[in-house]
C-alpha cells in the first residue's frame, strides 16, 4: 500500500512540475555579471534560458547547498559516533579477554550464551 501511495506522490509531483515548466517556457535572459561590471571587465557571461530551467536550477542550486551545510554540519557527530564504536569495540575484546583469562574454560553452551551478539 505504501508503494502504490509514493507512486501516487511521485507521479502528482512530476505532473506538477511539468504544468510549471509548460508554463514558464519564455526565454530569459541568465547574466553572470551586472551589465556595468560586465563593461568593466569586458565580458558580457550571458545566455539565453527558459524560465523553468532558472527555477528548477534555483531549486537544485538550494537542496545541494543544504545538504552539503548539513554534511558539514554534523561532521562533530560522525567523529564521535566513530570514536564510541571504536571505544565500545575495544571494550567488548578487553571484556571477553578478561572472562576467557578468569573463568577458563567452561561449557559449550554456556559459552554461546555469553558470546556477544553479532558475532
Amino acid at each position: 500500500m505504501i508503494r502504490y501511495a509514493r507512486l501516487v506522490l511521485l507521479v502528482a509531483v512530476g505532473i506538477g512540475l511539468l504544468t510549471v515548466a509548460l508554463a514558464n517556457r519564455a526565454p530569459v535572459r541568465v547574466q553572470v555579471l551586472p551589465a556595468d561590471l560586465a563593461t568593466f571587465v569586458g565580458r558580457d557571461l550571458a545566455a539565453e534560458v527558459p524560465l523553468f530551467l532558472v527555477i528548477f536550477g534555483g531549486i537544485v542550486a538550494g537542496l545541494l547547498i543544504g545538504f552539503v551545510w548539513e554534511w558539514l554540519r554534523e561532521t562533530k557527530h560522525r567523529s564521535t559516533a566513530s570514536s564510541k564504536a571504536r571505544e565500545v569495540s575495544r571494550l567488548e575484546r578487553e571484556l571477553a579477554q578478561l572472562r576467557e583469562d578468569k573463568l577458563g574454560p567452561q561449557d559449550e553452551v554456556l559459552a554461546l550464551l555469553d558470546r556477544p551478539k553479532g558475532r
